[in-house]
């Protein structure tokens, strides 16, 4: 068996760590990298592992949303958030330019005097 093939025995046997993933404590990559480095018998899996008391959990809810906002970080495509922003300004330009130009509109108006008829 591979190394991959062990580590979804792993999962399996361990299910509490699905929930960790769904709840976007830890992904995939960071628990096969775990276990690729420290493998099923060590200490690191307690964290993740159901039957943890609250001093953990909490510990351990602190210290991932940290390093979940560093990993967000370090994947985070530069350019690409650029062209977001840039996107998304114009975006306000253009809603912006809506408004000003409704609102133009508004003041420019003139009534029609009251001796004149349509088309007079």
């Amino acid at each position: 068996m591979s190394k991959i093939d062990d580590f979804k025995e792993f999962v399996r046997k361990n299910p509490s760590l699905i929930s960790q993933v769904k709840e976007n404590n830890m992904t995939w990559q960071q628990f096969y990298e775990f276990y690729d480095l420290y493998g099923e018998d060590k200490n690191i899996w307690n964290n993740y592992i159901k039957g943890n008391n609250s001093e953990n959990n909490s510990n351990k809810s602190t210290s991932n949303s940290l390093s979940e906002i560093i990993n967000i970080a370090k994947n985070m495509d530069v350019n690409k958030v650029q062209e977001g922003i840039v996107s998304l300004q114009k975006a306000i330009g253009l809603v912006s330019d809506l408004f000003i130009k409704d609102s133009n509109k508004t003041t420019e108006y003139k009534p029609r005097p009251l001796y004149k008829h349509f088309e007079d």
